[in-house]
């Protein structure tokens, strides 16, 4: 009897290809091909999955949406303060240990490659944009007077991001990238009642 093929694991074996090429190579010269070989299989079972890159693309990147939402989920407790939660989802895009690293230089070259590509930057767009109404929600939860939550929303993506160069440029180490959010969290929802981990 033909063994059952797995088709959801076959489209996340090859993203996972992508994204290794993407964070050593940049996508720009990123084919079909490549991902094949990069993955050990045929560049005829990679067109089977995905018609082309950008199509290709457009999966990985969801697929690392999903696991930063799958490690936020882990990390959330259900009494945890809208200060802990906004820290716990930004913790996670920063690139504070290997796995997030890679998925750091995956986005770096993610956006590279959007800038002249329509269909993925609708993507980003719609990824950022849940992300800010998340952190606005948590904003508004504190009732917080004389911020604007969507703008302070906004700020901390983009702090965020900036720290996430930096980091991934040997700029600051992870300690001090931490440290900076903290700080401008602090500023937003008032310095927590207890010491948190940095991690």
């Amino acid at each position: 009897m033909p063994r059952k093929v797995d088709h959801g694991q076959r489209r996340e074996l090859l993203a996972d290809a992508l994204m290794r090429l993407a964070a050593a190579h940049g996508l720009e010269g990123v084919s079909l091909r490549h991902v094949a070989a990069e993955a050990g299989v045929s560049t005829g079972m990679v067109q089977h999955y995905f018609r082309n890159k950008d199509e290709m693309m457009t999966f990985a990147l969801g697929m690392v949406g999903s696991r930063i939402r799958a490690r936020t989920d882990a990390v959330g407790a259900p009494a945890a303060s809208p200060r802990e939660l906004v820290r716990g989802v930004l913790l996670q895009i920063l690139p504070l240990d290997e796995t997030r690293r890679l998925e750091g230089h995956v986005g770096l070259a993610f956006l590279a490659y959007a800038a002249v590509k329509p269909a993925i930057q609708e993507g980003l767009r719609t990824d950022a944009a849940g992300m800010r109404e998340f952190i606005a929600q948590q904003l508004r939860a504190t009732g917080a007077d004389g911020i604007d939550p969507e703008l302070a929303a906004t700020g901390l993506l983009a702090l965020a991001d900036g720290l996430g160069v930096q980091v991934l440029s040997g700029q600051y180490a992870e300690t001090h990238a931490a440290a900076v959010l903290d700080a401008h969290l602090d500023l937003l929802f008032g310095k927590p009642s207890r010491d948190v981990d940095s991690s």
